[in-house]
């Protein structure tokens, strides 16, 4: 089917440590934002929070994890969501068995103390057609909704991600609403409903405003942009906006943020092991060719521009991430705070 006319690659990186570099479409956007002096100031003295300060009620910070990341990587403390990446669906509505099945109970468990939600995620970048051909047909839709129920129920899970990537304007787009639909109608009341969208809701237009009084929220894949700066603070802002113009409300817009660089996908970790610089910015050279990636700084300003303009952050993903005090994830929840 037809794709987004974005010119960056779509491929899966394998790190040695068994990490799926999640690649995506995103929108090429030239607008230039700028952060005020005020903007700034405030993202610098946020630094000065501490974890141990009380969960915020309204700032989400989810995280997607794979099967590879240990169950001791996860800080819980410094989390609110978790997505459990990726079951897979077949085209005719069933689901294919999850070979991780333990590791997810043992996270949903360990996720319980801290009162983080865990939500399996399903579909992923690869499976367009099955997401096509199961929700066009009203049988396979109810199929597939039904043993997503049956799936939550079973593993005591909070809710849900739709990662469809991505449905087209049209009967495509009609289709994705009527499986938000339905899955809506059919989950148990308090059960989060959510998806993975492109980063331009100009260019997402499968993704239906009808959409977005069905989900709690929607997770905004700004990363994989230009390869010279791939997650900008500039298209942060642009992807939130744009959003909202359409009518989506600020605290449904989750500012989704790469653990990761282009162009080698690299995790921060290694660039940090690589050169401890790597902390201080965001491009480091490595294995001779130039990295960009977002840095302590930039997560900072990203966290101060979706506490004003959006309803919280998205990591793509925890593996990525450098362990103890140097985690961006710390850096990003004790931001916002």
């Amino acid at each position: 089917m037809e794709r987004s006319s974005w010119p960056i690659a779509q491929q899966r990186a394998e790190h040695g440590e068994g990490a799926i570099v999640r690649t995506r479409h995103a929108n090429l956007f030239r607008r230039t934002a700028r952060i005020s002096p005020l903007l700034l100031t405030c993202a610098l003295l946020l630094t000065g929070c501490t974890a141990t300060q009380p969960r915020s009620t309204t700032f989400r910070l989810v995280t997607y994890v794979t099967h590879s990341l240990p169950l001791a990587s996860i800080d819980f403390s410094h989390l609110t969501h978790v997505n459990f990446a990726f079951l897979k669906p077949n085209a005719d509505g069933s689901i294919r068995p999850l070979g991780a099945i333990g590791k997810l109970d043992r996270i949903v468990a360990a996720a319980k103390p801290y009162g983080v939600k865990v939500l399996i995620a399903v579909g992923g970048w690869g499976w367009d057609d099955e997401f096509e051909a199961l929700a066009e047909s009203t049988d396979s839709r109810a199929r597939f909704v039904q043993e997503i129920a049956a799936f939550i129920a079973l593993h005591k899970l909070d809710g849900v991600d739709l990662d469809w990537e991505y449905p087209n304007l049209g009967a495509s787009g009609e289709a994705f609403t009527a499986l938000v639909r339905d899955l809506r109608a059919a989950l148990p009341t308090g059960t989060l409903l959510t998806a993975a969208v492109l980063a331009d809701a100009s260019n997402a237009g499968g993704a239906s405003e009808e959409i977005f009084p069905l989900v709690d929220y929607l997770n905004l894949m700004a990363y994989d942009g230009p390869a010279s700066d791939h997650s900008s603070l500039s298209m942060a802002r642009a992807s939130l906006d744009s959003w909202v113009a359409r009518g989506l409300s600020r605290d449904k817009a989750i500012l989704g943020v790469p653990f990761y660089s282009r162009p080698g996908g690299v995790s921060y970790r290694r660039l940090l092991e690589s050169d401890a610089a790597a902390a201080l910015g965001d491009r480091i050279v490595y294995g001779g060719v130039e990295q960009n990636y977002n840095g302590p700084a930039t997560m900072r300003l990203k966290v101060a521009l979706t506490k004003e303009l959006g309803g919280g952050i998205m990591v793509w993903e925890l593996l990525h991430d450098a362990p103890g005090d140097d985690a961006l994830l710390k850096v990003i929840w004790e931001a916002a705070q």
